[in-house]
């Protein structure tokens, strides 16, 4: 994705400088040598420099916005490597998704993370923002129409940064509601690995002589991700009307359509367990079970202040039970909606 945003900045006839990560070497050797990204399988603008990480403060020489497509693990890997380059006045755009429990119970959204990295002289000066939405990277820089939100606190930076990114393909909606964004593009996630669980279980089933699929169950469980997703974004202080938007159901959408976060939650509906379930992607970049992994450990905290009760949630603690716990999944869908009297 990091490398996909570089093509609204081309078109929009800015110089983009790509920086692959220690992991990214033969992407970037292809970028270099050939043009080309082996990923997204399509040249390079023309106006867009592939950097070794090695050349990084020479790509980041006189930048003025830093894009971070980094995968959850990697936040504080990056900060740490980007903050001895940092400056005042620049502006760094978040793609990460993700949460993180902190040792009260916390869960802390991934831009903050980031933005504590950075030397406190320096960060106060800086201004911080993320990127929310249902997007593929390679429809962008297939130029597909996308409709994303860009956030920050700093209500004045998000003007800025959406004229520099904004194209007639690249859709950008500006909220300050940080927290609710980034809350549900990181659960939406966790919630596909649930949904993804549906087609594993039917694999346990007879072959059914009509052929049928497994979509009520699946439908289900997407139902469900909406209203604890809510739940969460409003305990964790984000606005839950961002569930029903772009990033909650919308990302959630075209998260549901494929990739690994479903390949993994059909592994663990056969009736695998986390551990066989990873080893069978190895290699994988598994940021619903990362997400998941965040939420367990924070529910103890949650409870045990009052904000959720040791009776709701009943998805999220089933999925908790299957990653952290290493069980096998199993869903209870008398339990789904039972608080649900209106």
């Amino acid at each position: 994705m990091g490398s996909a945003m570089a093509w609204p900045l081309s078109d929009n006839g800015h110089q983009v400088r790509l920086v692959g990560t220690h992991l990214d070497t033969d992407i970037i050797k292809s970028c270099i040598e050939k043009r080309f990204h082996p990923k997204l399988k399509r040249k390079l603008p023309e106006n867009v420099q592939p950097f070794y990480i090695e050349d990084l403060a020479k790509a980041l020489d006189g930048a003025q916005v830093i894009v971070s497509g980094v995968s959850s693990p990697g936040v504080h890997w990056i900060g740490r490597t980007l903050a001895p380059h940092a400056r005042p006045g620049m502006r760094l755009l978040a793609i990460t998704k993700g949460l993180e429990a902190a040792a009260d119970g916390q869960l802390r959204i991934l831009p903050d993370v980031l933005k504590d990295e950075f030397p406190a002289a320096v960060r106060d000066q800086m201004s911080f923002a993320a990127v929310g939405g249902p997007c593929i990277a390679g429809e962008l820089a297939a130029r597909r129409h996308t409709c994303v939100y860009f956030t920050s606190r700093d209500a004045a930076v998000l003007p800025e940064l959406r004229a520099l990114f904004k194209t007639a393909y690249y859709h950008i909606f500006l909220s300050t509601d940080i927290i609710g964004v980034e809350v549900c593009v990181a659960l939406k996630n966790a919630y596909t690995l649930g949904v993804g669980l549906a087609d594993g279980m039917l694999a346990q089933l007879p072959p059914d002589e009509a052929g049928m699929k497994n979509d009520n169950p699946a439908a289900a469980i997407f139902g469900a991700t909406a209203r604890e997703m809510a739940r969460l974004v409003s305990v964790l202080g984000g606005n839950p009307e961002k569930v029903t938007s772009l990033p909650g159901v919308g990302d959630q959408y075209v998260t549901c359509m494929g990739g690994r976060t479903v390949r993994l939650g059909r592994l663990l509906g056969k009736g695998l367990t986390y551990e066989q379930a990873r080893a069978e992607m190895a290699g994988e970049t598994l940021e619903s079970a990362f997400v998941i992994e965040q939420i367990a450990k924070a529910l103890p905290g949650l409870e045990a202040r009052g904000l959720i009760g040791p009776d709701e949630l009943p998805l999220t603690r089933a999925l908790c039970r299957t990653i952290s716990d290493g069980a096998i999944a199993q869903i209870d869908f008398d339990r789904l909606f039972q608080d649900d009297v209106n």
